[in-house]
């Protein structure tokens, strides 16, 4: 134990702030997992306690292993898997399967260990990989926008035209880091906004086709619309009753809570211990509870900004920020819904919510984080070596 505690590597805080999400995670599971095991697991409430120890693992091993990794190799690696995950998008998109009518495809079984995996989430962290290796490559140099459009945005298109049918939400986040980290790293404005733009209209023509021809392209924009609509209008939907149940929850809370393993509504809400986990938190930890939550969060964020700012390389800062904001804007969006801030997205809590992709995805992407971090630790140590003969003689004798 205390070898691998040396081998660990990378910013320390986020270690920790990581650490300490995934060990508050289990009590919340554990309890909102309740109504799981009564409707469809013969009222085996562990057994969903120990698949999320074992999802935590098995992400921690991975945070683990691509924080050794030097940084510099993943610029190469997006480029390899960028293909890689066009294919399995298609894959996942022409499965067929649907709820009501409506495309539903967002996972694939994988071979042999029978396992779900979500498609979109890989593809989420490849793509910011790619976009920040571009930035990267353009930066101080001068672009048009053709080359832009067939380097950067066509692979950018792609993947969002082949994740759309089934996960809008996915969708608009996704675009919404990728437009964010662009203007970050300098793309120019006049070129971003013709993108949005461009954007904007090719979504507006795939709702008009997929209303047009429902049945030829199965899809879930009437999901979308409906719960728009019902966040506007206030209409009885089916995302009503989980908002509903959700404030009723918080309300519980309170200040305090009504305690660990308590909720009440972790019975009636649909999703409780993924997309609506937040207000189970709030209900049975109160106010304090979600106040620390966002607290983490929040300093998980300082902690990705810092890292990035340390960075020696341009293609650094912008891993960091590519991969890392993501997190918390998923997070923030999480709660935002709860409390009726955002209509239902089913995003979940990052670290937090039950759910094997989100989990791992989640702790790729701070392997990253952690491994831009440790190169310029390993810089500044090698630095401080340099600057100090006597060290360098007593580690030769």
């Amino acid at each position: 134990m205390k070898g691998l505690l040396t081998n660990i590597k990378g910013d320390r805080l986020i270690w920790a702030i990581v650490a300490l999400l995934a060990i508050f995670s289990f009590l919340p599971v554990y309890s909102a997992a309740s109504n799981l095991a009564y409707t469809g697991g013969a009222g085996n409430t562990f057994s969903y306690f120990v698949k999320h120890f074992m999802h935590l693992f098995l992400g921690f091993a991975i945070m683990y292993g691509v924080h050794k990794v030097p940084y510099r190799y993943f610029r190469g690696l997006s480029m390899v898997m960028l293909p890689i995950v066009l294919v399995l998008l298609a894959i996942t998109i022409v499965q067929g399967k649907t709820i009501g009518g409506a495309n539903a495809s967002r996972w694939i079984q994988i071979p042999v260990v029978g396992m779900s995996f979500q498609t979109s989430t890989l593809a989420s962290v490849v793509l910011m990989v790619y976009v920040a290796r571009y930035l990267s490559k353009i930066k101080d140099k001068a672009i048009t926008f053709k080359e832009s459009v067939l380097a950067l945005w066509l692979p950018v298109f792609l993947v969002l035209m082949l994740i759309l049918p089934a996960n809008f939400s996915t969708t608009a986040i996704i675009f919404s880091m990728v437009v964010m980290l662009t203007f970050i790293g300098g793309y120019p404005i006049k070129y971003l906004v013709t993108i949005i733009g461009a954007g904007v209209v090719a979504f507006a023509m795939f709702i008009l086709v997929a209303k047009a021809f429902p049945e030829a392209m199965p899809n879930r924009v009437d999901t979308w619309m409906g719960r728009i609509e019902s966040f506007t209008n206030g209409e009885d939907t089916e995302a009503d009753y989980q908002i509903e149940k959700a404030k009723i929850a918080i309300a519980s809370g309170g200040i305090q809570g009504l305690g660990p393993g308590k909720s009440i509504q972790k019975n009636f809400l649909p999703q409780s211990s993924s997309d609506f986990i937040f207000a189970i938190i709030i209900e049975e930890y109160g106010l304090i509870g979600g106040v620390f939550l966002l607290i983490l969060y929040s300093w998980l964020l300082f902690r990705i900004v810092i890292v990035s700012q340390k960075a020696t390389s341009v293609f650094g800062k912008l891993l960091v920020l590519g991969v890392g904001l993501p997190i918390v804007f998923q997070a923030l969006i999480n709660m935002a819904v709860a409390v009726e801030l955002f209509p239902v997205t089913g995003q979940t809590l990052p670290l937090i919510s039950s759910g094997g992709t989100s989990i791992w995805m989640t702790c790729l992407a701070i392997g990253i984080i952690l491994s831009v971090s440790a190169k310029r630790q390993e810089e500044k140590e090698q630095t401080i070596n340099e600057d100090n003969p006597l060290e360098i003689l007593s580690e030769t004798i």
